[in-house]
């Protein structure tokens, strides 16, 4: 006799669906455990191309970053040229200003101006014949008093600074908004 033939065929069963369980439990394991790998390898290849999209990004940023930076450092040493140039433009015409103030005030040169001879309505005292110390040819001139003259010339000075700060001005609106 076997000991196959001993035990009761209710308890064979039973003893059947338990190893057809267990069979079955460590393949749905080894299932999951195949699907785990697949979906991990998926998963991790995914992360290294967003990782290496994100990387390109950067990269591609810190070139237009780069790119900006060099234009705006142009721009700011094109201005300090211009910067430089109107403000040596402007000293240079205060100290000539100054020397002609300087000139005015010594009595070495006196600001004279023409006279119209042909208007017979003006009234003016003036002589119309140069002075003995000039040489002064053609039409004829009355001087300035050096008070009034030298006024005349601050309001000269007052202008070609305007003047110069007004080129300064359209010098840098057309560098700053000129298309690069």
């Amino acid at each position: 006799m076997r000991i196959v033939d001993l035990i009761p065929a209710q308890l064979r069963l039973f003893a059947i669906g338990l190893l057809i369980a267990a069979l079955a439990g460590g393949s749905a394991a080894v299932v999951w455990q195949v699907q785990d790998w697949r979906y991990g390898e998926q998963l991790e290849q995914q992360a290294r191309l967003q990782a290496e999209t994100l990387n390109q990004m950067a990269l591609a940023a810190a070139t237009r970053q780069r790119a900006e930076q060099d234009k705006r450092l142009t721009l700011e040493q094109r201005l300090s040229a211009s910067d430089q140039t109107h403000y040596k433009a402007l000293t240079n015409v205060q100290k000539d200003q100054a020397r002609l103030r300087d000139r005015l005030a010594t009595t070495d040169l006196r600001l004279s101006v023409l006279l119209d001879a042909t208007d017979a309505t003006s009234n003016c005292s003036v002589p119309a014949t140069s002075a003995a110390s000039g040489v002064v040819h053609g039409a004829a001139r009355a001087r300035l008093n050096p008070a009034h003259a030298q006024r005349i010339i601050g309001i000269t000075d007052t202008g070609d600074q305007g003047l110069i700060a007004l080129a300064a001005c359209q010098a840098y609106a057309k560098e700053v908004s000129a298309p690069k």
